[in-house]
């Protein structure tokens, strides 16, 4: 099954209407989404992913406190004066940057019922087409590679496509798991799929990763789920519904990913993308090898 050039993906839905618990007391004020991983929020990493996939259209799902995201992918005039005025034109561009990415619409989840509840928000904007999902606590650093590969087979194959990998058996009751059989290469078809479940259950330790790409089938799906593990409305239960009815793929993949959702990869992602850039990656080199051998970690 193929789908034609007018099912051509060019809309992407990034919920972030979530409380960021995890992070508090820095959350406390601020959306986690606007944590800053180096010197960019970590969610202009996701719409940047979005723009080199060729997803040109965002509609990021807000709720209460989250207007800071609106105003960063807005324009600053007074901002963009004052650099404009000192000569920081590099900075100047990088503000500007920002606000000119994408094509950004803002709707906001009057109650979080969780992320299946959250991409129903997208229906009306969505309309008939294809739409990719992207979940903001992932950061993929890989060129959006992964990206572009699941459109490529959700045009070869039709249907939905999620990003699947293999993690641990241990941490498999952190992720929606997929059982799924190889079609070829990296490309999986997807048999079942469960929420969060006990290792011991587990059908497999492939586990689903924030990108997906649906048609708009999903919605109908989303329609019927009920309330599931931790008695909210969940996407992999709507997931479930298709399969059958849709074809439903998984594209594997093990590289590139920072699940930033998580403290330490949180830190991580800070280090590790600050040491691929020239004008911080060797002066922080160097503080790292000096703090490593002073605490005797070496």
């Amino acid at each position: 099954m193929s789908t034609s050039s007018a099912d051509r993906v060019t809309k992407a839905v990034i919920p972030a209407a979530g409380l960021g618990t995890r992070f508090l007391p820095a959350t406390k004020s601020q959306p986690k989404e606007m944590l800053p991983v180096v010197d960019k929020p970590s969610i202009q990493y996701v719409v940047e992913e979005a723009v080199r996939a060729g997803l040109s259209d965002v509609l990021v799902i807000t709720g209460r406190g989250k207007r800071a995201i609106e105003d960063h992918f807005d324009r600053n005039f007074e901002l963009e004066f004052y650099l404009e005025q000192d000569g920081k034109h590099d900075l100047l561009v990088e503000v500007q940057a920002a606000t000119e990415l994408a094509d950004m619409h803002y709707i906001r989840q009057r109650d979080p019922k969780g992320l299946g509840h959250a991409v129903s928000f997208a229906r009306e904007h969505v309309g008939d087409q294809a739409f990719a999902v992207m979940l903001g606590d992932d950061i993929m650093v890989d060129d959006a590679r992964l990206l572009r590969r699941m459109l490529d087979v959700r045009a070869e194959r039709g249907g939905s496509v999620l990003a699947l990998m293999e993690v641990e058996p241990e941490e498999i009751s952190a992720y929606g798991c997929a059982e799924a059989d190889v079609v070829h290469d990296d490309v999986r078809w997807v048999r079942s799929i469960v929420e969060k479940p006990k290792p011991e259950v587990a059908p497999s330790n492939l586990a689903v990763i924030g990108r997906y790409v649906f048609g708009p089938e999903i919605f109908d799906a989303l329609d019927r789920i009920q309330p599931g593990v931790g008695g909210e409305l969940q996407l992999t239960d709507a997931i479930g519904m298709l399969l059958g009815e849709y074809p439903v793929h998984g594209v594997v993949f093990s590289q590139g990913r920072y699940d930033i959702g998580k403290k330490v990869d949180f830190l991580r992602a800070n280090i590790e993308l600050a040491l691929d850039r020239p004008d911080l990656g060797p002066e922080l080199a160097k503080f790292l090898v000096e703090l490593v051998r002073e605490r005797g970690l070496g």
